[in-house]
């Protein structure tokens, strides 16, 4: 099955179809989506300055990384989940359209650094995150987060321009 079969299939399903027409579930479920963005690319902007020294430079990092974790992983969970039944409403819409294709790639490379940050530098944050000057990689990574987010936002937001209302 190609991949536009697959998001034919998607928008022409009942929850595509209810999604799409709904005056209330719709909003609703986008309303929810900036939310879970607010949770998690905002709390992550204080993570990331952090990281870059501009930001808190009084507070070990660890201090800062810990207690937003679980609001963090809160606010992407309900980005994605929100993200898919959005998705499912425009399917045939977006999937031809070249800015989501982007979107797609900028959230999957901002996972990967997540994911490198977490396994290289996650796990010893108490120790490093101690010092006055962090280490370089770690600035690459807080730098590279907040670039690649902004790029997320930013595709999101063109693409009602670009070929959906």
């Amino acid at each position: 099955m190609a991949v536009i079969e697959f998001a034919q299939l998607l928008y022409d399903s009942e929850l595509g179809t209810a999604l799409r027409e709904s005056v209330v579930v719709f909003p609703f479920v986008e309303g929810l989506h900036l939310i879970g963005l607010t949770l998690s690319v905002g709390l992550l902007l204080f993570v990331d300055l952090r990281l870059l020294g501009v930001f808190l430079t009084q507070i070990p990092v660890a201090n800062i990384i810990m207690p937003l974790r679980p609001w963090l992983l809160s606010g992407f969970s309900l980005t994605f989940i929100t993200g898919v039944f959005l998705f499912i409403a425009a399917a045939v819409k977006v999937i031809v359209l070249p800015v989501f294709l982007f979107k797609l790639a900028f959230i999957a490379l901002a996972g990967i650094n997540a994911l490198w940050f977490e396994l290289r530098w996650g796990k010893s944050v108490t120790i490093w995150g101690e010092y006055s000057v962090l280490p370089v990689k770690v600035k690459v990574a807080g730098f590279a987060s907040l670039f690649l987010w902004s790029l997320v936002i930013i595709t999101g937001r063109l693409i009602p321009y670009f070929g959906i209302e």
